[in-house]
């Protein structure tokens, strides 16, 4: 753990603070990030959403949507696989602007980042800082963008494959195309964020998102007596291959719903225009509860 950490005044002022304005939250979880225990001299450290929630206070659906505005704002990335944030900015506070080649330290950075997952936050980083801190060029034979290459069999059927798409457009008929297993639209009652979340939680376990997959969780949310949105919050949380009805506990069957974008604007106005009337929006679904009230009283006659 460092002993301390610089954080700029200028970040109050500054393009992103200013961009942060009004949203506590991000700005709680930005300050946190610029001086989270889990960090190191370049800001591409493990910090988990869990970590974020639960040293600064917020709730884990507080902590993703502060997490995603500060997304939003370029203030930092997240790799949601190795959960692993980058602080664009960290680094330039804490080392320096650019370094001379001379520097000891940048040994240091190459040395800090050699530690991390070459995943987009170290591409990110290395995008940013490898020309000012003078960072070695990765050997090409151990590139992170590179898959690693295929078995023999694998790649005799891929021969196969083309072949026969060959014939079929020399028979006239159109090669048939293979639905890719994550393209599935996001259902209309699930937040973004929670599907994105979902989706690569399916692709780190090698699991197909397909319309019977989708519509079987819809099914078992159903049983839970839960929202889809919700149950594949917990989903996620609890990071199996699949999930079920009978699997959860007490408590991860109160997990609400995230509201859309949409729904929370709409919310936002209807309690704007509540706290300037004083009275409760006409499109705001009121419970069954019937008061009795004279009707001399609300007209304000004395019998």
């Amino acid at each position: 753990m460092r002993d301390y950490g610089k954080v700029s005044p200028q970040f109050w002022i500054g393009r992103t603070g200013k961009s942060l304005r009004g949203n506590a939250e991000a700005q709680v979880l930005a300050l946190y990030l610029m001086t989270s225990p889990h960090a190191n001299m370049i800001g591409v450290y493990h910090c988990p959403i869990a970590y974020m929630a639960h040293e600064t206070g917020l709730t884990i659906e507080g902590a993703s949507k502060a997490l995603q505005s500060l997304i939003d704002a370029d203030f930092c990335t997240f790799d949601a696989v190795d959960e692993y944030v980058f602080v664009h900015q960290f680094a330039l506070h804490q080392v320096g602007e650019s370094l001379a080649a001379s520097d000891k330290r940048c040994k240091g950075v190459e040395n800090e980042l050699a530690k991390v997952p070459k995943n987009q936050c170290w591409q990110a980083f290395r995008a940013r800082y490898a020309v000012p801190y003078n960072l070695p060029i990765p050997h090409q034979n151990a590139s992170p963008i590179e898959a690693p290459s295929e078995p023999l069999a694998s790649q005799k059927q891929k021969q196969k494959q083309k072949q026969k798409q060959k014939q079929e457009q020399k028979e006239g008929g159109a090669p048939r195309k293979r639905s890719a297993p994550h393209d599935q639209p996001c259902p209309h009652d699930v937040d973004q964020q929670t599907w994105a979340d979902w989706l690569t939680l399916r692709k780190k376990k090698s699991a197909p998102v397909t319309e019977t997959v989708v519509n079987g969780a819809r099914q078992e949310a159903e049983k839970a007596g839960m929202a889809l949105d919700a149950f594949l919050q917990v989903w996620c949380l609890r990071g199996s291959q699949g999930m079920q009805a009978d699997w959860l506990k007490p408590h991860e069957r109160q997990t609400q719903s995230r509201m859309t974008f949409a729904q929370q604007d709409r919310e936002d106005g209807m309690r704007r225009w509540e706290e300037m009337t004083g009275r409760i929006h006409p499109d705001r679904k009121q419970g069954g509860e019937v008061i009795d009230v004279d009707g001399f009283e609300i007209l304000g006659i004395q019998r």
